[in-house]
């Protein structure tokens, strides 16, 4: 089911306006700081809390028009909706709390079982909700929510208190969910990877507005902005002067080193003041001193490095031109590279991994 959302709010000194649409069977992500108005959205639509201005739809009917004077109330809204903290019954059986999202006139008992099925509850129905495991307790969550058939499922940071393997087993089922059940699903979160998980398309929220709205990857890599980037986790953002522009795109210098980059598109002048990003991932290290005729290439030693289980962050320091950099490698690269002996290597950034966006201010 196909979502349009445009809301604004003004909420004490907290200014509220954002519009974004939600694609038919897509997993839109919510993403930005905690007091971005992520969950405020969600409460927007969910019919919980009411915007001053704007219009709600979904599957053409209409949720709320502030011109027209509708707004349904969240029973009628046919929208299935997990908050952070799960809010289960606790004095209620599993079952229970599972049927209460059923609405009437439904075999709720049939519908149930067909819930608990789903979620692989199966023997769980007579329980107590505090007698189950964090992963249990969220999909009893997402029964409930799921037991209104509603097509839209708006999800608040559902897997946020869950370890690590649970929560990626969570997003797993997520990812089945939606398939099986043919959903369409606004997920808020403001940690990267779950974001880089599940997000069709990610929008960007920082002091309730949308920075940005857009496929995963073009996202992460193609921030539009400056403020977007330090949202998504690009660790190289660096000012830059256009040197000159090429059929390619603009050459930058960077602390005193010209980077060539390869960006269609965007009026960049010689003399213009930008930012230039690239993710962490996207740098590579030759092990090679002699500088093949290749761009981007400079001579670095690491400086610091970190380890993060599967992965490893590398701070390096040009032994020339060029601005500080942050690389991250996978662990079996750095064993091959011999990183763990060896400080001096060359850096590579491919000119399509660079990304330039005119220098805020």
């Amino acid at each position: 089911m196909t979502l349009a959302f445009e809301a604004t709010a003004l909420l004490g000194a907290f200014h509220y306006e954002a519009a974004f649409t939600a694609a038919d069977r897509e997993i839109l992500v919510l993403f930005g700081h905690s007091g971005a108005g992520k969950s405020l959205t969600l409460q927007f639509i969910s019919g919980l809390m009411k915007p001053d201005q704007g219009r709600i739809v979904a599957g053409g009917e209409t949720l709320f028009d502030a011109a027209s004077r509708v707004n349904l109330s969240p029973q009628l809204r046919g929208i299935g909706y997990v908050v952070q903290e799960l809010a289960l019954f606790e004095h209620m059986t599993v079952a229970a709390n599972v049927a209460f999202g059923v609405p009437k006139g439904r075999d709720k008992a049939a519908k149930v079982l067909d819930l608990l099925t789903l979620l692989d509850l199966d023997g769980f129905g007579d329980r107590r909700p505090r007698t189950l495991s964090g992963g249990q307790r969220q999909r009893v969550a997402l029964a409930r929510a799921l037991g209104r058939d509603a097509p839209v499922l708006l999800l608040d940071e559902p897997f946020s208190a869950l370890d690590d393997a649970l929560r990626n087993a969570m997003r797993r089922e997520l990812l089945r969910l939606r398939d099986e059940l043919d959903l369409t699903i606004l997920f808020v979160t403001h940690d990267l990877r779950e974001a880089h998980f599940l997000a069709d398309r990610i929008a960007v929220f920082d002091a309730g507005r949308v920075l940005q709205i857009g496929p995963r990857e073009e996202v992460f890599r193609r921030p539009a902005s400056r403020r977007v980037a330090e949202l998504t986790g690009v660790a190289n953002l660096w000012r830059g002067v256009v040197a000159r522009t090429t059929e390619r795109g603009p050459v930058v210098t960077i602390d005193g080193f010209d980077f060539e980059v390869a960006q269609a598109g965007g009026h960049f002048a010689p003399g213009q003041a930008v930012d230039v990003m690239v993710r962490a991932e996207r740098i590579n290290l030759r092990r090679e001193m002699a500088l093949p005729q290749r761009p981007n290439l400079l001579p670095a030693q690491i400086t610091a490095e970190f380890a993060y289980g599967s992965t490893h962050s590398l701070h390096l320091a040009p032994e020339g031109a060029g601005p500080a950099m942050e690389v991250e490698i996978a662990a079996r690269p750095y064993e091959v590279l011999g990183i763990a002996t060896r400080r001096t290597f060359i850096v590579e950034i491919e000119p399509g991994d660079l990304h330039v966006v005119a220098a805020d201010g």
